[in-house]
C-alpha cells in the first residue's frame, strides 16, 4: 500500500488523527496480520516522534519544564491508549469481553501523576478482576512487546485488587507506585474500585509509617548518590536537592489527602504563599533542566555532568556576566534551587518525622496522637521541644534580631538539632538581618563562638547556610555560596567545601584525624588564635570570581567581615594575611624543591614567623582536605611536613638579611658529615661520595645513602640499575635509578614509565661530578596508590624497564595525542609556561601547566633535552583535568638560562607540547578563568 501521510509541523498528536489512521492500516491490511502490525507500529512510531518534537519545541519557546513533562506524558497516553484500542479491536477482536476478561490498563509512578522525561519508563499496571486469562495473556504480551519495539522502557505488573491491595501493604515501592495511579484504558469500574480499596485497606491508618519509610528511602538514595546537594555533577532526578526530593514531599501530602489532587490540600496547608511559589519554581526549574538533559543525550541521562552544562545553559538562555560565564550562572542557579529544595524538605518532612501532633488541620487525625514534650532553658526564648531546639513564640526574632545567632549557638552547645518549626521560622525572618545587626557586638560573639569555639561548627554553619543566615549575617560568605567550580579538581560548591574545611579543622583539634595528619594535630594546640584560623578558612575562598584575583579580593573581602564583626585591627590583618596566602604553603610543597634553600628561604620571607607558618600549614591541610574525596594523600602530606620543617628549623637558627646563607652554611656542615659516616661504612664509596652535590646529602637517611652507593657501583659494571619500593607515609613507590648520564636520559626513563601506567608524582635528579646520574622517582597507578603495591613482581619489572631505558635500549618515542573524550572533553585547557630565574640560585625554575595526558611529563622532559638543558628535580602534580609541573633546570654550563631568545624559543616548544592537537567531543567546552586550583 501506498506511504500514510505524515504530520507536516510538530504538533502535538492529535488522539482522533492517530485513531484514524490505525483504522485505515486495519481495513488495508486485512488478512495480514504482520503486516498490520508493522504498518501500526510505524504510525505509533512517528506519533512518539512528534510528541516529543513538539514538547522540545514548546520548551525551546519558553514553556515550563512541568508543563512540558505533561506534553511528554499526554503524548504517551495517545500511543498507549491507541495501541491499546488497536489490539482490542483489531488483533485480539475481543469487543465484549467477559467478567472473567475484563481488564483495565493504570498508569503509575510518575506516569501516573502525569509528567514525563523523554526517556523515562512508563510503569504501567494491568489490572483484572481475578485470576490470569488467556486473553489478558495475549493482550498483554502483544502490548509489552510493541512498546519495547518502540523503543520505549516499560515498567509493569500484571495483578488483581487484592494482590494490588496485598502486596501494596508489605512493599512501600509499590505503594508509592500506587498513590499515584491514574487510568488510561479498559475497565474504568475496575480502576476506580481500585482506587476505592486501596484508600480504605492500605492508607487509612498508616500515614506514620509510610512518612517513616519514605524519609529512610530518601537518606539511602542521597547516601548512593551522594550525601551533598552540592555536588559539582549533581544528579537531577536521585541526589539531595532534586526532583526525587520534591517528589517525596508530594507522596507524603498525597497520602495525607489522596481525594485532593496531587496532595495540594496538604502543601497549601503546610506552606506559606511565598514558599509554595519557591516549590513551584523549583518544581519547573528542576523538571526543565532533566527533560533537557534526556534530549540533549538522546536517552534518559539524570547526572548533569560537565559535558552538558554549557550545553543547557546556553539553551535555557544563560549569557556571561562580568567575570561570570553563562555556565557558572547556571549552576548556581541550580545550586540555589537545590538549596530551596532542602529547606523547603526540611520543613515539611523534619516536621512530620518530629511532630506528630502539631500536624496541619486535617493531617493530625491520621497521625498517633501523643503527649509533646516541651522544657523551658536558661537561655530566654528558646525551648525544648521533643528533644529539639525550638523557640518560645512567633515574636523571639522580632523582639530581639540577635537571637538569631543566638538560636544556633544554643543548639551548638547544647548538641540539639533545629526543630522544623524554629528551621522554618528563621527562614521567614531573614529581612531582620539589617547592617545595624551585622555589626551588633552580641551578634559577632555568638556567631564567633559557633564558628572558632563551637563543639560542631560544621553542622550548625550548614544548618545556618541551609536556613539562608550565614550569607545573609556574613554577605562576604554570601557570595560564595552554590557557586560552582568547574573543574574535575573539585567535588563541591565554593560554600560547601569551605564549611567541610572549617570541620576539618575542629576534627584535627578535638584529635580525630591524628594518625592522617599527625603534624597538623601537635601543632594546632600551639596556634595562639584559633578565632583568626576559623575566620580565614571561612573566607579563604570569598575572592573566588573577582576581578582583581582571588587573593586579593579575598583579602579586601576578609578585612571588611573582620572590621565589621568589631574585631582588632591587628586580628583583622592577620585573617586577611591568612586568606591572601592560603595557596602559597602547597604551592610551594608541590611545586618548588624543598631541599633547595632558595625555596625554604623565599617561603620563610612571606610567612615571617612561626605562628603564621602553624597557622598556614592546618589551613593548607583543612582546605585541601575539603576539595574531595581521594585528593589528600601521603605524598602531598609529606611535602608540606617537609617544607614545614625545613622553615621551622630556618626560623630556629635565626635569619639575618639572607635567610638561605645559614640554610646552605647548616647543608653544608651537614652534608660533610655525612659523607665521613657513608665512607666509614662503605670505603669503596669515597670516590662517589666526595664528587655528590652537598644536596644529595640533606634528603636522604644514611640507610639509603648506603643503598644508592651499592646502586652506583652495579651502574658502573652494566651501565644502569635500579631498585624499588613502596614508600608508605609518601603513598607512593619509590624508584631510585643509577646510570651514566647522558642527553635525554630524564625524558627516556620518564616514557618507559608512562608506557608502564606509572605517573609521576615527584623526582628528583643527582648528578655526581664525575658524570653518574642518580634519579629518584615517586610513582603511583592510575587509582592513586603507590605503583606495584603488594606486586614485587610488577616493581621488578618496571626496574628492568627503566634500566634498558636508561641504557638507550628500546626508547619510546614521542607520546602521541589521545582523542578527548567524556567529562574532560567539556574543558577548553589554556596552556602556560613560566620561566623564573629569581626562584633560586641554582637554577632556572620551570613550570608547564595544560591538560593533564599520559605521557605529558616524558614529552616536556624531551624538550627540554633537546633544549640543552639539564633537570636537577620535577615536581609534578595535577588538579583535575589540568596538570601543573615544575622543573629546575641549568644548561650546559651549569647555569641559570638568562638568554632572551632560547627562553622564548623554549617556551613556544613546551606550549607546543601542551598545545597537541586532540579530538574533541561535540560540546561545546567550558572555558576555566585563569586562577590557581584552591
Amino acid at each position: 500500500m501506498s506511504a500514510l501521510p505524515r504530520p507536516a509541523r510538530a504538533l502535538a498528536p492529535d488522539p482522533a488523527e492517530v485513531s484514524a489512521r490505525l483504522e485505515m492500516i486495519a481495513a488495508a491490511t486485512e488478512g495480514d496480520d504482520v503486516e498490520r502490525r508493522r504498518l501500526a507500529l510505524s504510525v505509533l512510531r512517528e506519533t512518539l516522534e512528534q510528541g516529543r518534537a513538539s514538547a522540545k519545541a514548546r520548551l525551546d519557546a519558553g514553556a515550563g519544564g512541568v508543563e512540558v513533562a505533561r506534553d511528554l506524558a499526554r503524548a504517551a497516553d495517545v500511543v498507549v491508549r491507541a495501541l491499546w484500542d488497536f489490539a482490542h479491536v483489531h488483533v485480539l477482536r475481543t469487543r465484549n469481553p467477559t467478567a472473567g476478561e475484563r481488564l483495565a490498563l493504570v498508569a503509575t509512578g510518575g506516569y501516573g501523576r502525569g509528567v514525563l522525561a523523554p526517556y523515562s519508563d512508563l510503569d504501567l499496571l494491568f489490572l483484572r478482576p481475578w485470576k490470569e486469562t488467556a486473553f489478558s495473556e495475549s493482550l498483554i504480551e502483544f502490548m509489552l512487546y510493541a512498546l519495547w519495539d518502540l523503543g520505549l522502557k516499560v515498567g509493569w505488573a500484571s495483578r488483581s485488587i487484592d494482590e494490588c491491595v496485598k502486596l501494596s501493604r508489605e512493599d512501600m515501592t509499590i505503594r508509592t507506585a500506587l498513590l499515584e495511579m491514574r487510568p488510561l484504558a479498559g475497565d474504568a469500574a475496575l480502576s476506580e474500585k481500585l482506587r476505592a480499596r486501596f484508600v480504605k485497606d492500605v492508607i487509612k491508618g498508616t500515614a506514620a509509617a509510610f512518612v517513616e519509610a519514605k524519609l529512610k528511602e530518601r537518606d539511602a538514595r542521597h547516601a548512593k548518590t551522594g550525601a551533598s546537594r552540592y555536588q559539582v555533577e549533581p544528579n537531577v532526578k536521585d541526589g539531595k536537592g532534586g526532583l526525587r526530593d520534591l517528589n517525596t514531599l508530594f507522596w507524603i501530602a498525597r497520602y495525607f489527602a489522596p481525594e485532593s489532587p496531587l496532595g495540594l490540600k496538604t502543601l497549601t496547608t503546610l506552606y506559606s504563599g511565598k514558599e509554595q511559589r519557591t516549590f513551584e519554581q523549583a518544581f519547573d526549574f528542576l523538571w526543565a533542566v532533566r527533560i533537557r538533559l534526556h534530549f540533549a543525550a538522546g536517552r534518559a541521562e539524570e547526572r548533569l555532568g560537565f559535558d552538558r552544562q554549557a550545553e543547557l545553559a546556553a539553551q535555557m538562555g544563560y549569557a556571561g556576566r562580568g567575570e561570570a560565564p553563562a555556565v557558572e550562572r547556571f549552576m548556581r542557579r541550580y545550586f540555589l534551587t537545590a538549596k530551596e529544595v532542602g529547606a523547603l524538605t526540611r520543613t515539611f518532612c523534619a516536621k512530620l518525622e518530629a511532630d506528630r501532633i502539631k500536624a496541619p488541620q486535617g493531617l493530625s487525625r491520621l497521625l498517633p496522637s501523643r503527649k509533646r514534650r516541651k522544657k523551658k532553658l536558661d537561655v530566654e526564648g528558646f525551648v525544648e521541644d521533643d528533644g529539639r531546639l525550638s523557640i518560645a513564640g512567633p515574636k523571639v526574632f522580632e523582639q530581639d534580631p540577635v537571637n538569631l545567632l543566638r538560636l544556633f549557638r544554643t543548639a551548638d552547645q547544647m548538641d540539639l538539632d533545629l526543630h522544623p518549626d524554629a528551621f522554618t521560622a528563621v527562614s521567614r525572618s531573614l529581612a531582620l538581618v539589617t547592617p545595624r545587626l551585622r555589626r551588633d557586638p552580641e551578634a559577632a560573639r555568638a556567631f564567633l563562638d559557633v564558628l572558632a569555639r563551637g563543639n560542631q561548627p560544621y553542622r550548625i554553619l550548614t544548618l545556618m547556610n541551609d536556613a539562608g543566615l550565614l550569607g545573609r549575617f556574613l554577605p562576604e560568605f554570601g557570595r560564595i555560596v552554590a557557586q560552582t567550580q568547574l573543574n574535575m579538581y573539585h567535588a563541591y560548591t565554593v560554600d560547601d567545601h569551605t564549611l567541610r574545611a572549617v570541620g576539618i579543622i575542629k576534627d584535627i583539634e578535638q584529635g580525630r584525624l591524628a594518625e592522617e595528619h599527625p603534624l597538623s594535630a601537635s601543632i594546632l594546640p600551639m596556634i595562639a588564635d584559633r578565632e583568626a584560623l576559623y575566620l580565614a578558612m571561612l573566607l579563604h575562598d570569598t575572592g573566588k570570581g573577582g576581578s582583581r584575583g582571588q587573593a586579593v579580593d579575598g583579602a579586601i573581602a576578609a578585612r571588611r567581615a573582620c572590621e565589621r564583626l568589631g574585631l582588632s585591627r591587628h586580628k583583622g590583618e592577620l585573617v586577611s594575611w591568612l586568606v591572601e596566602h592560603h595557596l602559597v604553603l602547597s604551592d610551594y610543597a608541590q611545586k618548588r624543591d624543598v631541599a633547595d634553600p632558595d625555596t625554604v628561604a623565599a617561603f620563610a620571607r612571606i610567612v615571617e614567623n612561626p605562628e603564621r607558618l602553624r597557622l598556614l600549614l592546618v589551613l593548607t591541610v583543612a582546605d585541601v582536605r575539603a576539595v574531595g574525596p581521594g585528593v589528600w594523600n601521603g605524598w602531598k602530606g609529606q611535602l608540606m611536613r617537609d617544607l614545614y620543617a625545613a622553615t621551622e628549623a630556618a626560623f630556629r637558627g635565626g635569619r639575618g638579611a639572607d635567610p638561605a646563607a645559614g640554610v646552605r652554611t647548616r647543608q653544608a656542615e651537614l652534608a660533610e658529615a655525612a659523607r665521613r659516616r657513608l665512607i666509614e661504612v662503605d670505603p669503596a664509596a669515597a670516590d662517589w661520595a666526595a664528587s655528590m652535590e652537598d644536596a644529595y646529602f640533606a634528603v636522604f637517611s644514611e640507610g639509603e645513602q648506603a643503598a644508592h652507593a651499592d646502586l652506583v657501583r652495579r651502574a658502573e659494571t652494566t651501565g644502569a640499575a635500579a631498585s624499588a619500593r613502596t614508600r608508605v607515609a609518601r603513598n607512593a613507590a619509590e624508584l631510585v635509578l643509577a646510570a651514566r648520564d647522558r642527553k635525554g636520559l630524564f625524558a627516556d626513563v620518564a616514557a618507559a614509565l608512562a608506557a608502564a601506567g606509572a605517573d609521576v608524582v615527584g623526582a628528583r635528579v643527582f648528578t655526581s661530578r664525575t658524570g653518574l646520574a642518580l634519579d629518584v622517582f615517586h610513582v603511583q597507578d592510575a587509582r592513586g596508590e603507590p605503583y606495584g603495591s603488594g606486586h614485587p613482581a610488577v616493581l621488578g619489572k618496571v626496574c628492568h624497564e627503566i634500566e634498558a631505558a636508561a641504557r638507550g635500549e628500546g626508547v619510546a618515542t614521542r607520546t602521541p595525542a589521545r582523542p578527548i573524550t567524556g567529562r574532560s572533553a567539556a574543558f577548553a585547557i589554556s596552556p602556560a609556561v613560566a620561566v623564573d630565574n629569581e626562584a633560586t640560585k641554582a637554577a632556572t625554575v620551570v613550570e608547564a601547566s595544560g591538560r593533564d595526558r599520559p605521557g605529558l611529563l616524558a614529552d616536556l622532559a624531551r624538550v627540554l633535552a633537546d633544549a640543552g638543558l639539564s633537570i636537577q628535580s620535577a615536581h609534578v602534580d595535577s588538579y583535575g583535568e589540568r596538570a601543573v609541573d615544575a622543573f629546575y633546570v641549568h644548561d650546559e654550563n651549569g647555569e641559570r638560562l638568562a638568554e632572551p631568545r632560547r627562553i622564548t624559543a623554549l617556551k613556544a616548544a613546551l606550549e607546543g607540547v601542551l598545545e597537541q592537537t586532540e579530538t574533541r567531543a561535540p560540546t561545546a567546552p567550558i572555558r576555566i578563568r585563569a586562577g590557581r586550583a584552591r
